[in-house]
């Protein structure tokens, strides 16, 4: 299955899950973005980037100059019935590193001169081997940006995806057999170049968006949690793991390997920012982080801030509200 196909899938997936419990993320996130596109300059271009079928994004607000982008070859129909608007659209890979791993997969899985496929173990250990010299560049959206000069950038929860989404590829390819190592006591190199190539990945799409210019609107997954435990947030801090609150010991996955936001970004200006839970499914919660960024640093002050007409309330409590109010 190629990343195309993979995508729309993952896609169908998604908007089948009981969304019961979602009410309190979507009305989060499409305040946030809300908000990034009502400030955008409507004389300037606006990209969204991993737009989706729109369901996090409220597409009213966005100006006339506003392209989507996303890998999902349905994602822009799926727009335009949601949102009865037809826009621009860039389908490619905007990381630069998936064709390039769909074709290292395939050498992998198969013997030289022939049809046949190599066998599991063997094919997961040469993919290892061949995965740190594949380096994603970013060129196509580094190329867009150039072209277009968007005034604002919004980033719709897709940087969290992108680990998810090779080891899918990996999977899919390797069916019927697993790729990973399945005793936990033993190292998995395949599973640790993977996330050193997902590091790289993501390294190079927010470097191009570090010097793009543009304000930057960031919503992803900054942790996901395993179990049924009961989880709340703490105060508002730098430090993610600091802020989750639980009884029992948390089983918590990093989506972002190698990177830190909030670190990544220092020399911009922090526009707003806030943490929420998100119950997406059984046994699976989401820390969801937003971040909006303007293009040069100044000092933040502490308490309610206030940056051009907008007050940000960074409220501390479990629920972790994001409260935007004019001045």
């Amino acid at each position: 299955m190629n990343v195309k196909g993979l995508l729309a899938r993952e896609q169908r997936a998604y908007l089948r899950r009981n969304r019961s419990e979602w009410k309190d993320h979507l009305g989060r996130a499409r305040s946030f973005f809300g908000e990034g596109l009502r400030r955008a300059d409507p004389a300037r271009p606006v990209l969204i980037l991993g737009a989706g079928t729109g369901l996090e994004i409220p597409w009213a607000l966005a100006p006339p100059m506003t392209t989507g982008w996303d890998g999902d070859p349905w994602s822009r129909l799926g727009t335009a019935l949601r949102h009865r608007r037809w826009v621009p659209w860039v389908f490619g890979d905007f990381t630069g590193g998936f064709p390039e791993l769909e074709t290292t997969l395939q050498r992998c899985l198969t013997l030289p001169g022939t049809l046949q496929r190599r066998p599991a173990e063997r094919a997961a250990l040469r993919l290892a081997g061949l995965l740190p010299s594949l380096t994603p560049d970013a060129e196509a959206l580094q190329a867009w940006i150039a072209l277009h000069q968007p005034g604002t950038i919004l980033v719709a929860n897709v940087l969290g995806q992108l680990g998810s989404v090779a080891d899918r590829l990996v999977e899919a390819a390797f069916r019927p057999a697993q790729p990973w190592v399945s005793d936990p006591d033993h190292p998995d190199h395949l599973a640790e170049a993977l996330d050193a190539w997902t590091a790289r990945a993501l390294q190079a799409v927010c470097g191009v968006l570090r010097d793009s210019g543009a304000d930057l609107w960031l919503l992803h997954d900054r942790a996901v949690i395993h179990g049924n435990d009961a989880v709340e947030l703490g105060p508002l801090e730098e430090a993610w793991a600091g802020q989750l609150r639980s009884a029992a010991p948390l089983e918590v996955g990093d989506p972002l390997p190698g990177l830190d936001a909030l670190d990544f970004f220092r020399d911009r200006s922090r526009l707003a920012f806030n943490r929420w839970l998100w119950p997406v499914g059984e046994g699976q919660l989401h820390l969801m982080e937003a971040l909006a960024l303007g293009p040069s640093a100044r000092p933040v002050p502490e308490g309610p801030e206030r940056f051009e007409g907008l007050i940000l309330e960074a409220h501390s409590n479990t629920s972790g509200h994001l409260a935007f109010r004019r001045a």
